[in-house]
């Protein structure tokens, strides 16, 4: 009888998988992308943790790439076992990612445009005195710092807010929930525009941003003010809601390196939405 033998990165394979459906939460499609992609690497070599190299990693992109998968895939597939590696790394079971750094093939759709650090720090720089100045800045703070859609924002109630845990929980599309966390800069400004919120008298049923009165503000006045401010700040009127979720899908990538965590804070159902990141 043939007696199967173990992968050397089976077991931390599993443990990754475990500490993102356990401590991260992520969803079963997400995890099972995640276990796809990894289980396809550990395919190639029967390397230990440790002893991956930068050569397997590109081993691996060259060999998705001879399989015909379009570059989407590939980065997806090359985020995951970064992602992987950069949890081994932290744990210190390896001394360094062997995908750090490794790229995939370009794919030709044109990235959306976004803020560069510079702008979104200028956007924010400025003194928040008046009601409606309050009620914009914790727009644009959720906007950048949450990336939420427009009709998510323009959607939340105050009931959403979990401002002593930090997070909101925010109708997405298909009508699924989905809670997305809120920095420290965001939790102030949105605590500074409830402090003058037209409705406090009846706050768990009123929307978090109103317009006139205690009515819900429109998409319009929500995308109006955004080109006020950005005319402002910037000089410019090119600044629209879904710039804003595209920068801060960007920095983040850019920061974390890891694809999939991006697509559940976006609420995207498929990764490769989230790709042209």
């Amino acid at each position: 009888m043939t007696e199967t033998r173990e992968h050397p990165l089976d077991a931390s394979i599993g443990a990754y998988l475990d500490h993102l459906k356990f401590e991260k939460d992520y969803s079963p499609n997400t995890l099972q992308a995640y276990r796809r992609d990894l289980t396809r690497f550990a395919a190639l070599t029967m390397e230990t943790p440790e002893r991956v190299s930068r050569h397997h990693i590109n081993t691996f992109v060259a060999r998705l790439h001879s399989e015909g998968l379009a570059p989407r895939s590939i980065q997806r597939a090359l985020s995951s076992v970064r992602s992987f590696f950069n949890d081994l790394e932290a744990r210190r079971k390896t001394a360094k990612n062997p995908a750090a750094g490794a790229r995939a093939p370009r794919d030709k759709n044109k990235l959306p445009h976004t803020l560069d650090a510079d702008q979104a720090a200028r956007l924010f720089e400025f003194d928040a005195k008046t009601p409606r100045q309050k009620r914009d800045k914790a727009m644009l703070e959720l906007f950048y710092g949450s990336g939420l859609r427009l009709s998510e924002l323009v959607g939340v109630n105050q009931s959403d807010l979990d401002l002593d845990t930090g997070f909101v929980t925010v109708l997405g599309k298909g009508r699924k929930n989905r809670q997305v966390p809120l920095g420290r800069h965001c939790i102030a400004a949105i605590e500074s525009w409830l402090a003058v919120h037209p409705g406090a008298d009846n706050a768990a049923a009123m929307p978090l941003f109103t317009g006139q009165g205690k009515r819900r503000i429109s998409p319009r006045t929500v995308q109006n003010r955004l080109k006020q401010l950005a005319a402002t700040q910037l000089g410019s009127t090119d600044l629209h809601p879904h710039m804003l979720r595209h920068s801060f899908a960007s920095h983040l990538l850019e920061s974390s390196g890891d694809l999939r965590a991006v697509q559940e804070l976006l609420g995207h159902s498929d990764l490769g939405t989230t790709q042209i990141y």
